[in-house]
Formats: structure tokens, C-alpha cells, sequence
């Protein structure tokens, strides 16, 4: 069996200078290709810290999302609305899941930036039955809007889920019940 030198450098790498597996020494350009496939110390504790894993908007806003809140459950807690900011897409993966916890009395908003846009769907409960309305995204939806009649969804227990998919393009699901005359939640309003 080979010999394997190992030397831990800042606790979040690892450093060696040979390498043998079953006899054959593994080339040094080869181990650069392990850094792709493996974790790093923030990814790992991103996904492991359950301290702090809902993130509560009780603000008007905007309120700007960002990277730290990838995979956290965001909530919306004001009543009479608020508006909220997705990052720039870039293809990161991202994912927001947002909740809305109280139901919307006001206008609230999810919003791209830039020339980013959404691609998905909305499902909506209809009153008085067991059938729901389905409401695609346009070619240039950026916005996600739940009226203060909550006609476009908004009310307690609707869901958002939101992935950074691509550059300039997130992938979104809305699920919520509606009231009144359901309508489509996506419209184009953001410039560039």
C-alpha cells in the first residue's frame, strides 16, 4: 500500500503532494479535479444549520434577498403588504421558499431585477369548489403580485418556491387559494 501525506491548511483544505491508490500513483493535475467535487466548508454548514432557518418579512420593503437565504424559509408577515427583491440570476441554483404567513390586506410584490425574468406557473383555489385556475408565465413576466383582494392569490399558507435556474431566468410554482374573480399573479413591471 502506498503512502499518503496529508497537511490540513485554514481547517477547509486539504493538501497533498502524492497520492496512491491501489498501487498507482494518482498525478497531481488529477487531484486538482477533486476540489470540484467536493463540498466546501460553507456549503456543508449551509445546509447543516438549522439555528436560523426561517427568515420573517414584517417590513414594507423592498426587501432584498441574497445568497444567504438560499434554502431558507422565508415568510411574509404583513398584512398590508410588502415587496420583496430577488437577487440577479446566474445559474446558482438558488432556491427561495417563500410562505406567505399573513393574508395580504395590501399590495405585495416579488420582483426580478435587470432583464431577469420568470418562467412557471400559478395554481389558485377557486371559491366555493374543488377546482383550482392555472395561470402560466408570459415571455417577459418579472413580477409576482398578490392584490390587496387577493384575486391573485395571497392569502395565509400560499407558497412561492423560486430557483435560480439560469442567467436571467428563474424558475417559479405558486400555490395559493384565491378569492373573488381569480387572476394571473405575473405581469411585466420591472425595467432595466
Amino acid at each position: 500500500m502506498g503512502t499518503t501525506n496529508f497537511d490540513i491548511v485554514d481547517c477547509d483544505a486539504l493538501v497533498t503532494d502524492a497520492l496512491t491508490i491501489g498501487g498507482v500513483a494518482v498525478p497531481a493535475a488529477n487531484l486538482d479535479t477533486l476540489k470540484h467535487l467536493t463540498a466546501t466548508y460553507t456549503e456543508i454548514n449551509n445546509l447543516c444549520d438549522m439555528s436560523d432557518r426561517i427568515y420573517n418579512i414584517t417590513v414594507a420593503g423592498p426587501t432584498a434577498l441574497s445568497s444567504t437565504s438560499d434554502r431558507e424559509t422565508i415568510t411574509l408577515n404583513r398584512a398590508a403588504g410588502t415587496a420583496v427583491v430577488l437577487p440577479a440570476a446566474t445559474g446558482s441554483g438558488i432556491i427561495f421558499d417563500i410562505i406567505v404567513g399573513t393574508t395580504f390586506t395590501g399590495e405585495a410584490t416579488i420582483k426580478v431585477i435587470g432583464d431577469d425574468i420568470m418562467v412557471g406557473y400559478a395554481i389558485l383555489g377557486i371559491d366555493g369548489g374543488e377546482t383550482c385556475s392555472f395561470f402560466a408565465t408570459a415571455a417577459t413576466s418579472d413580477t409576482i403580485t398578490f392584490t390587496s383582494t387577493n384575486t391573485t392569490g395571497g392569502i395565509a399558507g400560499a407558497r412561492v418556491n423560486l430557483i435560480d435556474i439560469a442567467a436571467n431566468t428563474w424558475a417559479v410554482t405558486v400555490i395559493s387559494d384565491a378569492a373573488n374573480t381569480e387572476a394571473t399573479p405575473f405581469s411585466a413591471t420591472v425595467t432595466p
